[in-house]
């Protein structure tokens, strides 16, 4: 009796204590959303006030009655000017958005291509193709170089985005004389398709450009958003098939994100999870629009959608409509996708988050595991992308890899390039990042294999001479404890997004009962055709084209515009009100976004972060698991009873390492460039598949790693003959001098040398045990 009530008491206890937890988390929620609506009004009132200061100039300056009437006659004609050129751009947007249609929505490239696989062929069909860039005039590619495989979005638009323009990323790998090719889609989906016939049949695109390339490396793999995860899942499948990986703006850890900052990852909860893009499938006759997509990229920005893009084209209609009408080109092409690909993505992806916990499944009982990836991966996010945060795009490698140690027993190196401002697009189509950023990585593919296990961060450096620009990539080692820098309060706020996945598989598994046999019937596949038309996001655009006959005078009034131009003086009172206007209107719209944020952010973490107060005893006992011992683990475990064995090349990748190990951490391309023309021939690496040099490199790595002195001191043993310790100390020599060295690493190289003159004996290296 006593046991039972003692049971009784503990659980009211418990039942107490979280309700006065649950109390304290509501009087935080309501303290931070007090602040953040505070500070949206405090930028508001500041964006004002900096918006009111040109006026004020403006107006403290003397205007006769003629001077106003002049400039107010100058403006209104200007004015007038301008909307009509304004309107008749968006009229070329709509005869685009039609004619791109109507030609079914090619990819948007820059360059000639021909098409080598239609995946529509296949035995699983997909509506996927691989197609082959043509490079343009004046430009060569070396058969010898290896190829890049870059692969596209399939988030809402069509592909051609990394090779919109000729500074992209498919321009910088043509100039470098690599042969490129683009995995594109198109418009609908094959009937029946997943993701998994997806992913099979990108795995078969890189099968079919390594048979196509037989003497070079491995194909170079560049994913874009959504094309990165892809990427990521082709490594996963066939890791034999793929050289190094570059991800960019790839979400990968989709709770991720901080407080404030991230309002997109609220949004699977806010929606009840995965019902609504059943639903959204159901109403598109079993396919889903891409354009709800392009709805959610555009609702984070209500004041660029609303206004500032539209703005800049009419202040700048002079100047804007070729860049304006170049972008929406490709912005408005809306591709579907099948119910069970979208199934598949917000499940695992969106509100699962199930891709770096290896729960990702592609057949029954068959998950994705990223872990099985051994190429090299370079991860390039931004600090100015709200689509793709930082977190999401590097917070996977910690989910997967708790240690550093625990990442280099898995013999996987990763790269991490971080943008300072860029946006989500800018990452792919910025003219000024192809040249700078994805320059720079393309010139660091031939030398990341090489690299020894870890995690390392890639930072860019501009050095100006002579009026001119040079560029060198400094790659830092780094550690995965160190990624916690990108989230301001921890990770302890990824507990409600638990909460959310099993809300959405009680919604999802009711919408599928009760629903889905009654809606899915009813829609037919015409019927989904005239809805999709008049989706906001097509309908602006042909409602705005010559299918309207209202607007067939326009062109001739455009026309008649721009052969009497007259633009207004950009200084006058009525320009400066104009700017006042218009920048109080962008505010205005940021301050509703923000408050907006504010409230969604709050009302998120009362309905799910109170729910999952009751996890928190599953969560510390998750975190109160043993640290794995990599020393133990098995390639670290091979490599350790080999110490003493091994030839010449592995003595002098020992070697290097250790140099490495006693340096900075700090490596930069063009000392690797250099220390390549000095000893890379001497050295054996660069004549080695690259699989087997990389095993080379990482065998090496965790003995110099785990036990450096036994490292050192088993030298003389893997230079069996004075002619290899002599060819190793006559490398020594020539490096030394030429490239920089450290205090501690001149130190070392004299050991070395003493080591190998004594021939491994003597006092010198019982010297060296007591290091």
């Amino acid at each position: 009796m006593r046991q039972a009530e003692a049971a009784t008491q503990r659980s009211q206890d418990g039942a107490q204590a979280r309700l006065t937890e649950v109390a304290r988390a509501q009087a935080k929620f309501t303290e931070v959303y007090q602040e953040r609506c505070t500070g949206a009004v405090q930028r508001y009132v500041d964006a004002v006030k900096v918006a009111s200061e040109p006026l004020r100039e403006s107006r403290a300056r003397p205007v006769t009655p003629l001077d106003f009437w002049r400039d107010a006659s100058a403006y209104w004609l200007d004015f007038t000017q301008r909307s009509i050129l304004f309107w008749d751009t968006l009229r070329q947007r709509g005869n685009n958005w039609l004619e791109h249609e109507k030609a079914g929505k090619p990819p948007l490239l820059d360059f000639d291509w021909e098409m080598v696989a239609d995946a529509r062929q296949f035995e699983r069909p997909a509506n996927y193709a691989l197609v082959q860039i043509t490079p343009p005039a004046g430009i060569e590619t070396d058969p010898t170089h290896r190829p890049f495989v870059v692969i596209d979005p399939r988030a809402g638009h069509g592909p051609g985005i990394g090779g919109f323009k000729q500074d992209s990323q498919v321009g910088v790998a043509l100039k470098a004389g690599h042969p490129v090719y683009c995995v594109i889609f198109f418009p609908e989906p094959e009937p029946g398709q997943t993701l998994a016939d997806v992913s099979r049949a990108e795995t078969e695109f890189l099968r079919i450009v390594g048979e196509r390339h037989p003497k070079t490396r491995k194909p170079v793999v560049i994913g874009n958003c959504q094309g990165g995860w892809a990427s990521m899942l082709i490594g996963a499948l066939e890791p034999d098939l793929v050289g190094p990986i570059v991800i960019n703006g790839a979400p990968m850890s989709y709770w991720a994100g901080n407080d404030g900052e991230n309002p997109m990852r609220y949004a699977g909860g806010m929606l009840g999870g995965t019902w609504p893009a059943l639903l959204a499938s159901d109403l598109g006759a079993g396919t889903f629009d891409g354009a709800y997509l392009v709805d959610n990229f555009e609702s984070l920005n209500p004041a660029n959608t609303y206004f500032d893009k539209y703005y800049t084209l009419f202040s700048k209609i002079d100047t804007e409509p070729e860049r304006f009408l170049e972008f929406e080109r490709w912005w408005g092409g809306f591709f579907l996708m099948d119910r069970q690909e979208i199934k598949w993505i917000v499940e695992n992806l969106f509100v699962g988050n199930n891709l770096a916990d290896g729960d990702a499944e592609w057949s029954e009982g068959r998950a994705f595991d990223l872990r099985a990836i051994r190429s090299p991966i370079i991860l390039f996010a931004s600090l100015g992308d709200n689509i793709t945060p930082p977190q999401q795009a590097f917070n996977w490698v910690a989910d997967l890899y708790p240690t550093t140690e625990a990442l280099k027993a898995n013999g996987q190196v990763i790269v991490g390039l971080m943008h300072k401002s860029v946006g989500h697009l800018g990452i792919f189509v910025s003219g000024a990042v192809a040249k700078r950023e994805h320059t720079q990585i393309v010139d660091l593919i031939e030398y990341i294999e090489h690299l020894p296990p870890g995690l390392y961060g890639m930072q860019v450096e501009e050095q100006k001479t002579n009026g001119s620009v040079r560029y060198d990539v400094l790659l830092t080692e780094r550690r995965v404890e160190d990624l916690q820098v990108l989230q301001k309060y921890g990770r302890k706020d990824e507990g409600p997004f638990k909460v959310v996945e099993k809300t959405s598989e009680a919604l999802a598994s009711a919408y599928e009962t009760f629903v889905h046999p009654f809606v899915a019937p009813m829609v037919t596949p015409a019927a989904a055709k005239a809805a999709r038309a008049l989706n906001p996001q097509r309908a602006q655009r042909w409602a705005v084209s010559d299918l309207n006959p209202f607007l067939w005078p326009l062109k001739g009034m455009a026309d008649m515009v721009r052969a009497n131009r007259a633009p207004r003086d950009n200084e006058g009172p009525m320009a400066a009100m104009e700017h006042w206007m218009a920048a109080v209107t962008s505010a205005s719209w940021d301050f509703y976004r923000d408050l907006r944020d504010a409230s969604v952010e709050n009302t998120f973490f009362r309905i799910y972060g109170s729910a999952s107060i009751g996890m928190a005893a599953e969560d510390k006992e998750a975190d109160a698991e043993e640290p794995i011992d990599v020393r133990n683990a098995p390639l670290v475990k091979e490599a350790l009873s080999h110490i003493e064995d091994g030839d010449r090349t592995k003595a002098m990748v020992r070697t290097a390492l250790l140099m490495m190990k006693a340096g900075t951490g700090r490596r930069r391309l063009s000392a690797m460039k250099r220390a390549r023309e000095l000893v890379g021939n001497d050295i054996g690496l660069l004549d080695m598949p690259a699989e087997v040099a990389r095993a080379i490199i990482r065998e090496q790595s965790y003995i110099v790693d785990f036990e450096p002195v036994k490292a050192l001191l088993a030298l003389p043993k893997l230079l069996r003959t004075s002619e290899d310790r002599r060819g190793l100390l006559d490398l020594l020599d020539r490096v030394e001098g030429r490239i920089e060295a450290n205090a501690k690493q001149t130190a070392l190289l004299g050991e070395i040398r003493r080591l190998l003159s004594d021939n491994g004996t003597g006092g010198k290296a019982k010297a060296l045990r007591s290091r």
